[in-house]
């Protein structure tokens, strides 16, 4: 691996995603993205008796697909990376005393996808480990209830207030030729914009975006225009004007390019209040319609930026500010190298 300045990696060898699963919820599987993801259900249960067990198999079901696409077991796997939203990411834990791999359980919020994608990437390139299980998860109503309201409240969305994707995302990363290749990676700085409401985490969370990105682009020497997508995780439509205007005094300007995924899932006529977020929103956009436009190459080259509000129950009560993260990784297809 070489170091480009301070924050961003770019991996010596050719480092690829063996495959990908998706699983969603009901909203998600109508979304605009529909028919990009391995497994929708219809029901935010997911055939369990509760939500939490319903989670587990979000999971548990994303990791399958990806498993028997890749045409491996979870014996192959050196190292399980997961994450999610849960106290102490007890979802990721429990798949990980079901699948018995060596495991390390991480946490960057909504960011942790990249987070788990980032680290894999670096183990696999430095020879520590062969092949690497990366997963995340998120459901709404497990998240909702911690963070916010109760569910069952039915309290009033705040205008701001995004909206917790359920669904979960696994990928492999291998050094086995792949159609999709993981060529750079950029660490994000803990970020505090002094704001302080859960309801308003696209605005918390942009300053965190807008610090990687331009890090990336100071790292690299590129410009946006290298890139055929640059996506933020979940900024919502609150979070992505003040993203771009944060770069746009930077001198750097990515609107041309730039998408977000909590924007990308649902449709503007959705229940979702200002878009989507959850550690499985930028994992099922990556991991499903990402992939597969760079897998038959109508993308060439992304740049996958997913921010996370680094805050819990208790800061949330206390009204602490919310300290945010965000991780980059620069996806590929197999075709095109790293400058």
């Amino acid at each position: 691996m070489s170091k480009l300045r301070k924050q961003t990696w770019r991996f010596d060898h050719p480092i690829f995603l063996a495959a990908t699963g998706t699983t969603v919820g009901p909203l998600e599987s109508r979304g605009p993205l529909s028919g990009n993801f391995d497994k929708a259900y219809e029901s935010l249960n997911c055939g369990e008796k509760d939500w939490i067990e319903a989670e587990k198999t979000l999971m548990r079901r994303a990791i399958s697909y990806c498993l028997a696409k890749a045409g491996k077991i979870e014996g192959d796997m050196d190292l399980f990376l997961a994450g999610d939203l849960m106290d102490q990411t007890v979802t990721s834990n429990f798949i990980a005393r079901e699948n018995r791999v060596p495991f390390f359980g991480m946490f960057g919020a909504c960011s942790t996808s990249m987070e788990t994608l980032a680290a894999g990437a670096q183990l696999v390139d430095s020879g520590f480990a062969d092949n690497v299980l990366c997963a995340v998860s998120s459901h709404n109503a497990t998240a909702e209830r911690q963070f916010r309201n109760p569910t069952e409240y039915g309290g009033p969305s705040n205008l701001t207030q995004t909206f917790t994707v359920t669904g979960a995302g696994a990928t492999i990363v291998t050094k086995e030729p792949g159609k999709v290749r993981v060529s750079e990676a950029t660490i994000g700085r803990v970020i505090d914009w002094g704001i302080g409401d859960p309801n308003n985490l696209g605005s918390a969370m942009a300053p965190a975006a807008a610090d990687t990105i331009w890090a990336h682009f100071q790292d690299t020497g590129r410009v946006p225009e290298d890139y055929d997508l640059i996506v933020t995780g979940d900024l919502s439509s609150v979070g992505v004007p003040i993203l771009r205007e944060l770069l746009i005094e930077k001198g750097l300007d990515i609107t041309d390019v730039h998408q977000d995924c909590g924007l990308m899932i649902y449709s503007p006529d959705q229940p979702v209040g200002a878009g989507g977020s959850g550690c499985a929103c930028s994992a099922v956009v990556t991991y499903g319609y990402l992939y597969k436009r760079l897998a038959e190459g109508s993308l060439k080259r992304v740049l996958v930026v997913a921010t996370g509000a680094l805050l819990n129950n208790a800061t949330a009560k206390q009204k602490d500010t919310i300290p945010c993260i965000a991780h980059g990784v620069v996806l590929e297809t197999a075709k095109v190298g790293a400058e």
